[in-house]
């Protein structure tokens, strides 16, 4: 009986010790592919296209060997895809937080639209064309599929926040969620197009404060 306790503390601890390995060697992976990302995001956000970034340069930035790259992302085509994969998944957390924070309609709002501006001041012109030109042109199943969940995760969110509203009375009863989505919507691929885009940027405070005011009761 001893001898087989003795034997399954043994199996124990040396799993316990492999179990230890393979979360440091996943921990080192997922830290190495974050400095990768972030350098290639740190590169694109230069007002530099696609096309002059190599992989030497990222891996310049990144201070790692070429090779490492491609061990993790196996092509610059792949990895530029990650990267706006990666920053897209950010948005959406982001923006999950301050609905999901349980704070007033008008503050949620703001808070809301400051990580819009908070997101567009970290960003270039560049950086800006290159990702919807990656999502409107590129044949990309995965991605995609990504934006259509963010777009509807992103209006559920919405709704939730306007059935939030009307019952504080920040939001009128007139206006049917069929009309705020659309509304919203018709916003957000507005500022979705470059020119558009350009010229709101420095006044996304001032047409979040009409949207309150244009929806109140």
């Amino acid at each position: 009986m001893l001898v087989c306790d003795f034997a399954y503390r043994i199996e124990e601890n040396n799993k316990k010790r492999v179990g230890t390995r393979l979360n440091g060697f996943e921990k080192r992976r997922e830290e190495k592919e974050k400095q990768i990302l972030e350098a290639t995001f740190n590169l694109l956000n230069t007002n530099a296209s696609q096309e002059n970034i190599t992989m030497e340069k990222i891996a310049k930035e990144a201070h790692v060997g070429k090779t490492t790259i491609f061990k993790y992302f196996d092509s610059k085509e792949n990895l530029i895809r990650k990267m706006f994969q990666s920053y897209i998944e950010q948005l959406i957390e982001d923006a999950r937080k301050i609905v999901y924070d349980d704070r007033p309609f008008e503050e949620t709002l703001i808070a809301l639209s400051q990580n819009k501006i908070n997101y567009l001041n970290k960003i270039t012109q560049q950086f800006y064309l290159e990702l919807m030109n990656y999502i409107t042109e590129k044949n990309d199943n995965e991605l995609s599929l990504l934006m259509r969940q963010f777009t509807k995760e992103n209006q559920n969110m919405m709704l939730d926040l306007f059935h939030r509203g009307r019952k504080e009375g920040k939001v009128a009863l007139k206006y049917s969620d069929e009309f705020l989505i659309n509304f919203f919507q018709t916003l957000i691929e507005g500022m979705s197009k470059p020119y558009v885009y350009e010229r709101m940027k420095p006044y996304t405070a001032e047409w979040t404060e009409i949207l309150i005011k244009g929806v109140a009761p």
